[in-house]
This record gives C-alpha cells, sequence and structure tokens, in this order.
C-alpha cells in the first residue's frame, strides 16, 4: 500500500510540473476601475447629467440661505428698535425659514444621494461589460481590477479600455469638442 501511496504522489508531482508551463502562458490584464470610473466619458456624462439635475436646486438652496441669513443680519441690526411682538414675529420667521431651509438641503441630499447612487450603479455595470468584451477580443485569460498594489504598464490594459469607451461615447455637440483619445496601450 505504501508502494502504490508514493505512486500516486510522484504521478501528482510530475502532473504539477508539467502544468507550469501552461500556466506560463496565461494572459494576464491588470485594470485600474477607479481610473475608469473618473476618466471615462461616460463617468463624465453622468456627472454632467446629475449636475444639471440638481444644480437648479442647489442654486435655490443657496439664495434662500443668503436670504436668511440678510434677515437674520437685519433682526439684529433692527432688534433693538423694534416692538417686542415684532422681534418676536421675525424671530420665529427666522426659525420657520432656517427650518425649512435644512428639510430642503436633507431632501435634496437624499434625492441627489439616491439618483447618484443609481447611474453609478449603471455605469458600473457599462464598464464592467467594456472590460470583459476587452478582454474577451484580446484574448486575456484573466483580468485584474481590485486588490493590485502593483503592476507593470505592460499588462496595465486601462489605457485602452479608457480609449474602447471614448470610442463609444456619444459625440458631444457641435458648440464642444470631447477630449483626445489616449493612445492605446500594447497588451
Amino acid at each position: 500500500m505504501q508502494f502504490s501511496f508514493r505512486k500516486i504522489l510522484l504521478g501528482s508531482f510530475a502532473a504539477t510540473l508539467l502544468a507550469v508551463p501552461a500556466m506560463a502562458q496565461v494572459k494576464v490584464g491588470v485594470v485600474d476601475y477607479a481610473r475608469l470610473l473618473e476618466d471615462s466619458p461616460q463617468a463624465k456624462q453622468v456627472q454632467e447629467a446629475l449636475r444639471a439635475e440638481f444644480g437648479p436646486r442647489l442654486q435655490q438652496i443657496v439664495a434662500a440661505e443668503n436670504a436668511l441669513k440678510t434677515k437674520s443680519e437685519k433682526l439684529q441690526k433692527d432688534a433693538a428698535t423694534m416692538s417686542p411682538d415684532q422681534r418676536t414675529k421675525a424671530e420665529k420667521e427666522l426659525r420657520d425659514g432656517a427650518r425649512d431651509l435644512e428639510r430642503k438641503k436633507q431632501e435634496l441630499q437624499d434625492d441627489s444621494n439616491a439618483r447618484r447612487n443609481d447611474e453609478v450603479g449603471k455605469l458600473q455595470r457599462s464598464l464592467m461589460t467594456e472590460v470583459r468584451d476587452y478582454a474577451k477580443a484580446q484574448n486575456y485569460d484573466i483580468v485584474i481590477a481590485e486588490g493590485v498594489i502593483y503592476a507593470t504598464p505592460a499588462v496595465d490594459i486601462t489605457p485602452a479600455v479608457l480609449a474602447a469607451l471614448q470610442a463609444r461615447a456619444p459625440k458631444a455637440p457641435a458648440g464642444g469638442s470631447p477630449a483626445p483619445a489616449k493612445p492605446a496601450a500594447k497588451p
């Protein structure tokens, strides 16, 4: 029985040694996913859409803050000359305005967070699909995205994936021009 155990052990060892050259031919790529989320035209388009959607509400809030600050300064300036009823009424208006402003800020924050999470989720799925399609087209065996401490430029396919994303991005309207695509890295 010992003889057959040695035979199995030696056979396993030999099979492992024979498999090592096959593993040496594995094509590996590394993607800086954070860079894709930051630099891709699709990500910039999402950022612009969110700015356009929530910018007007933010401007309204800033205007309301300024108006509230002006009322507060006026109250402090005129408090000595106001009757107690006028002062009480003005203070109540300030408190109500401040409460209303805080509610509007919280609603904006909640709405923008929910919308951003939704859009970023869609963007992430799109980027993953693009990386997967690129890897398949270039015959990569494995692509690593997170947890990489260091990768040589030879295995970094981020520039090539960004170039593919830029090629698929919608063209800018007549007034603007998209940034030129970075040259693709050679895999």
